[in-house]
């Protein structure tokens, strides 16, 4: 089966999903103890209504033509949501957007809003996690003006950086986050080298990096929490909402948000007056710290 060269397949995702279905929540016998976890082939051939042939030979990546029935149907068996639906028709369809233009420049307009935006840490996230634009509240909790142009990556960071297990306190979260999106990053884009130069780094270089990456998990970063243990005001409790931008799929509008009266509010308006005053007047950022 040919493997693209984001280490992505047709068949590991497949199996993946399969693996995480007990046959007995579909109304199928468990025939005792199986020898690999999950749905067999053949099974999930016939709740989706196809042969087994047709399935095993779409799981090897030779059924390009496979119809948008068919794909329903089988991720009904296997309980996709729609993030998982659609990354499993960029695997089995690479073509339909591995031509899309790597737009890293952030358009005026959306960074005047970024501007704007003075009371909430924000930024715009790229392809491959790339930290592309932010605010000045964005740099204040993040660091990024500190940081090598190099290393602006959200993934990079997380993965390779000696503090990021301190930065995060709830770091097993964000890694499984992270290498979910960039999975989806993966299926969208999959003759991206840059995104295989990365894929291969961080595999190289961190076990749990491989081991989350075998899991084949997918999810878009919509909306969530982050923790984050600042260096100078110490911890923050913040929600983030994602927003796509217009005319750019591939670029995220990220904003940090804080409930209002707590205690990580009042550390982002002292983060802002700070910023307010000038960079002089900024307590220093260890080095190094993206959101």
């Amino acid at each position: 089966m040919e493997q693209h060269p984001t280490g992505e397949t047709i068949g590991e995702f497949l199996r993946a999903r399969r693996a995480r279905i007990r046959p007995e929540e579909l109304g199928l016998p468990s025939y005792g103890r199986r020898r690999v976890p999950g749905l067999r082939r053949e099974e999930l051939a016939q709740l989706a209504g196809v042969s087994v042939d047709y399935y095993v030979r779409l799981e090897q990546g030779r059924s390009p033509s496979v119809s948008d029935a068919v794909l329903d149907a089988i991720g009904r068996v296997l309980r996709l949501d729609r993030t998982e639906q659609a990354h499993l028709r960029a695997l089995v369809r690479p073509g339909s957007s591995a031509a899309a233009p790597d737009q890293r420049v952030v358009r005026p307009g959306l960074r005047r809003v970024l501007e704007m935006m003075t009371d909430l840490p924000a930024f715009v996230l790229g392809r491959r996690m790339d930290f592309l634009a932010w605010n000045r509240l964005g740099d204040a909790v993040m660091g990024f003006e500190r940081m090598a142009p190099a290393d602006r990556n959200a993934a990079r960071y997380a993965f390779l950086h000696p503090e990021a297990r301190a930065y995060y306190p709830n770091w097993a979260e964000v890694a499984e986050e992270t290498v979910a999106h960039l999975h989806l990053d993966a299926g969208r884009y999959p003759d991206d080298p840059e995104l295989a130069a990365l894929l291969g780094e961080l595999s190289a270089r961190d076990e749990t990096f491989r081991r989350l990456w075998a899991r084949h998990d997918v999810r878009e970063k919509s909306h969530g929490r982050k923790l984050i243990r600042h260096p100078v005001v110490g911890e923050l409790d913040l929600g983030y909402e994602t927003f796509p931008s217009p005319g750019d799929v591939d670029q995220l509008l990220v904003v940090y948000t804080a409930e209002a009266g707590s205690a990580t509010q009042e550390r982002l308006r002292l983060l802002a007056s700070w910023r307010a005053d000038g960079p002089e007047r900024t307590p220093a950022v260890v080095p190094g710290h993206p959101g």
